[in-house]
């Protein structure tokens, strides 16, 4: 194998692993956007729920007062 085919080679390997490397630090950022994202979501749908808990205990109060 001639020496400049090796350098293409080694140059098509070192860039094969850097974008290998910045790939699995993406997919880290984006695991950890996930979570917090996940994380968001849950609380708001923690907060609804309590907000329509709340409509709920009104309308059967009104209900109840009005009987």
């Amino acid at each position: 194998m001639s020496s400049e085919l090796f350098n293409q080679l080694e140059q098509k390997v070192t860039h094969a692993v850097e974008s290998l490397e910045m790939l699995k630090m993406e997919a880290e950022e984006l695991r950890e956007e996930n979570a917090r994202l996940k994380q968001q979501h849950d609380e708001w749908e923690r907060r609804l729920s309590g907000l329509l808990e709340k409509f709920r205990e009104m309308e059967g109060s009104e209900t109840s007062s009005v009987s």
